[in-house]
């Protein structure tokens, strides 16, 4: 076995360097995840929401050194690291809450001779290949409900947010889930796909397209549950009877926070032609105000891009941008110092052969079209081949569930952006994945539904 290195994204510093798994280790990890597994399936429910619940008490009693954590090796600000920590708590309470009723065995129908009924049985042994961005909130959407139904996991975080996963780990273990019940891996590409390799149940992946596309192909003639959540492209129209200023503080805030590296940031923003000025005005205002620096600092809001090839695409997207006639309002810059720095970016006079509007960003880059109307702002739209989340502002209810029920996305916002709720499910179009998280639908896809056909005899 060989090791990680972790380096802090702010500074190139190292973090830590840890052991790492290699393909033994893994189909070792495996076998004993397989063998843990009826015993778990056999605990009843309370003994699993217990562990949770414990669970929960660990990251509040831990949120300083948690976030602390995840700071240093992702370089998320650390008021975002600890929201982040905190907003777990509510998912939580809904898995633990939910979990039991949303498995729960239902007759569908009965009569003198035959009961039809419906059972859920727990997968086995789930596979959640997780993500550095929102290493709790995606890590937890799919091991609480897993666990919570039986099945047994091998956790693999991102191997930039690695320290976070042994953190999880180590508090799962220490609230009662047993050791051979939840298992991390840890490592680069090579341990995914040593885990890709192994006799799982299902696996759940978080991360980009070109990932995702390789997982399916690796597990597809295998017929197992496959779920993968991928990138976004993620647009709001602005309609001319919103306000403009309001409008811009709060797509400002979904394009940047977490420093643009959110699945459902705010990607693209089209503006209708009346409002069009006085928006931009009030957003590039809104950009230029955030503080950028030191993640460790209560009073940073953009931090450091967390990995550093991803400089090399945003700087192609402003270069694309400008070359083809877009204006910018402020930033553009890779900030020339330790770390892997980018200003945060605002493009109007932006248009469709962009690359800025086209692929993903993830990085604080946004690019702000103007419209002539309703008609033309959800052409472009769903002019895309990715479908994760789309968004509309403005006074009107009726005009918003109009609009919305036109564009091709999972999740939808009227007046909001940027937000995910654990009571409604996660899901994409096109290119932005298959299968879903979250909601107790999400409970539920963590389980196989067991058909029962019951004749009485002699009936």
């Amino acid at each position: 076995m060989g090791t990680l290195q972790i380096h802090n994204p702010a500074n190139g510093r190292l973090v830590d360097e840890i052991p790492a798994d290699d393909a033994a280790s893994v189909a070792e990890k495996a076998n004993r995840v397989r063998a843990a597994q009826p015993a778990w399936a056999a605990a009843p429910m309370a003994e699993r929401k217990a562990c949770i619940t414990r669970f929960r008490s660990g990251l509040v009693s831990e949120a300083d050194t948690l976030a602390a954590t995840l700071t240093a090796e992702v370089g998320k600000p650390i008021a975002q690291a600890r929201s982040e920590i905190n907003g777990l708590l509510a998912r939580i309470d809904f898995f633990v809450d939910q979990a039991e009723a949303a498995i729960a065995d239902e007759t569908v129908f009965a009569d003198e001779a035959v009961t039809e009924h419906i059972s859920h049985e727990p997968l086995g042994v789930v596979a959640n290949i997780s993500a550095w961005n929102y290493p709790y909130f995606v890590g937890g959407n799919v091991f609480l409900p897993a666990l919570l139904t039986g099945n047994t996991v091998l956790y693999k975080p991102s191997e930039f947010a690695a320290l976070t996963g042994l953190h999880i780990a180590r508090l799962l273990h220490g609230c009662g889930v047993p050791d051979d019940v939840f298992v991390p891996l840890i490592g680069a590409g090579e341990v995914g796909a040593a885990l890709l390799a192994q006799p799982v149940d299902g696996v759940f992946f978080t991360g980009s397209h070109a990932t995702g596309t390789k997982i399916a192909a690796a597990v597809g003639p295998r017929l197992i549950k496959l779920q993968l959540e991928l990138g976004g492209k993620d647009p709001t129209y602005v309609c001319d009877d919103a306000d403009a200023a309001t409008a811009a503080a709060s797509l400002a805030d979904g394009a940047m926070y977490n420093t643009g590296q959110s699945c459902c940031s705010v990607e693209r923003i089209y503006v209708h032609e009346r409002v069009h000025d006085e928006f931009v005005a009030a957003f590039a205002d809104t950009v230029r105000g955030f503080r950028i620096g030191d993640p460790t600092d209560e009073a940073t809001y953009i931090g450091p891009i967390t990995r550093a090839p991803q400089i090399a695409v945003l700087q192609a997207q402003v270069a694309d941008a400008l070359a083809k006639g877009a204006t910018l309002r402020t930033g553009s810059r890779h900030l020339e110092q330790p770390g892997n720095w980018f200003e945060p970016t605002v493009f109007t006079e932006v248009n469709h052969t962009m690359e800025l509007m086209r692929e993903e960003s993830f990085g604080p880059v946004i690019g702000i079209q103007k419209v002539s109307g309703d008609a033309e702002a959800v052409a472009l739209m769903n002019d895309t081949r990715y479908g994760l989340t789309a968004g509309v502002y403005t006074r009107d209810e009726a005009r918003a569930r109009r609009l919305l029920s036109q564009v091709h996305a999972g999740s939808v916002y009227w007046n909001c952006c940027d937000r995910v709720s654990p009571r409604l499910p996660w899901s994409g179009v096109g290119d932005s994945g298959v299968g879903l998280t979250l909601s107790t639908y999400g409970i539920q896809t963590f389980t196989r539904p067991k058909a029962w056909h019951l004749r009485r005899p002699g009936v």
